[in-house]
């Protein structure tokens, strides 16, 4: 049984990403695996880190604090987003950027043998639901897959949370009902995987 912490990282309430993250967790309440889940809609809190810098942040907000202590708990991050402008919507990144903070995520004072420092959130790994208009083919051969390769590494592996698996599910603006209950399918699947 795994413990599962799910994000629906999109900004909006009722979205394609919303969906899907409802889909993994029935799958994976089927196979009685722990959920918590926290939706970005609703999360209330500043997503400007600032200019104050690591050695003067600003104080967690309630939701930012809930949200950390379910990720120390979990050991498996899944992760529902939609890809804006070639990333994570804005207001994603910046609870990448006020969560993912020294102290807590990663070790400023303790580099690892590339000067890069030492991650503190191993043991988790993560998957990513994605929603785009970018076919698989175009991430590759166009993009070289510039975001699996930024969550991948500079932001999950970079804290220690690895391996992270995505899952692109595209066309997402031409999709019609039947391609979206065939990718709701899927995300019940890997849910019911803890995958």
């Amino acid at each position: 049984m795994q413990r599962i912490l799910l994000l629906d990282g999109h900004p909006a309430a009722k979205s394609l990403s919303a969906e899907l993250i409802d889909a993994y967790a029935a799958g994976a309440a089927e196979q009685g695996h722990e959920l918590r889940r926290h939706d970005l809609s609703s999360m209330t809190f500043d997503a400007d880190f600032g200019a104050r810098g690591y050695g003067d942040q600003k104080p967690q907000e309630p939701d930012l604090a809930r949200f950390l202590d379910d990720l120390d708990w979990s050991g498996h991050l899944v992760i529902a987003l939609p890809l804006w402008w070639g990333g994570a919507p804005a207001r994603l990144k910046g609870l990448f950027d006020r969560a993912l903070l020294p102290g807590r995520a990663f070790d400023p004072r303790k580099p690892l043998w590339s000067g890069l420092p030492a991650p503190l959130m191993g043991g988790r790994s993560a998957r990513i639901l994605l929603t785009s208009d970018t076919p698989n083919w175009a991430f590759g051969l166009l993009y070289s897959w510039a975001f699996r390769n930024q969550m991948q590494r500079q932001v999950l592996g970079f804290v220690g949370i690895k391996p992270t698996r995505m899952t692109n599910f595209a066309i997402a603006r031409q999709a019609g009902p039947e391609k979206i209950a065939a990718w709701l399918d899927t995300a019940r699947g890997l849910g019911r995987r803890a995958r």
